[in-house]
């Protein structure tokens, strides 16, 4: 496996909370998010793609490549990243690294650590974790790394009803990394106007 495989930003989630479009799109700190997302993504990754559905246009300025979902129907994050894993098929990758456009401060050791957790695995297959200040596990499900020998697996699956992402990985022995949560929790996500405020106040302290 290579030290820097390829990544699928999975931003296909609508701002329903803060007036519809891409949500990955809002702007953090005078820029969209999902640029602070592919300025922490970067440098751990060989290539990029958006998973993203709908209406692409708005995207096509980052001169990256975008996949919709290759099944119909909107199935959620889980069918974004069988996109991702059908892509990186094509450049003959064995993994592939998920993150979410809505999630801006991910740790940037995140790919690193996955690929040590696993690197003893037939199929690497892990999910990123935090623990609260009560000690209390969260695991970050769009936020892993992906066999793609499991892709036609993972299809099968998705045709079948399943959708949770945390069940599929549970069946195939996936594994759970566990991230410093430090002042916040690094997986901290934008899902309200609320949470982009406290995004620009968590930007303002890390500068």
């Amino acid at each position: 496996m290579t030290n820097r495989p390829p990544s699928v930003i999975l931003a296909g989630g609508l701002a329903r909370r803060m007036g519809g479009g891409h949500k990955s799109l809002l702007k953090l700190d005078g820029l969209p998010m999902l640029d602070h997302v592919i300025q922490r993504l970067q440098p751990q990754t060989s290539k990029i793609v958006l998973n993203v559905n709908g209406d692409n246009s708005q995207f096509l300025g980052y001169g990256l490549p975008i996949v919709s979902d290759t099944l119909p129907g909107f199935l959620g994050p889980l069918a974004g990243i069988l996109s991702g894993l059908r892509w990186a098929q094509n450049l003959n990758a064995d993994c592939l690294i998920s993150v979410a456009a809505d999630t801006p401060f991910f740790p940037e050791d995140l790919v690193e650590k996955l690929i040590n957790a696993t690197d003893d695995m037939k199929y690497p297959l892990a999910l990123a974790f935090t623990r609260d200040e009560k000690g209390k596990v969260r695991r970050h499900p769009t936020f892993g790394i992906w066999p793609v020998s499991l892709a036609d697996n993972l299809e099968d699956a998705l045709v079948d009803g399943l959708r949770k992402i945390v069940f599929w990985v549970d069946q195939h022995g996936g594994r759970c990394v566990e991230f410093d949560q430090g002042l916040f929790d690094p997986f901290f996500n934008v899902n309200s106007p609320d949470d982009l405020l406290r995004a620009e106040r968590l930007l303002g302290t890390k500068k």
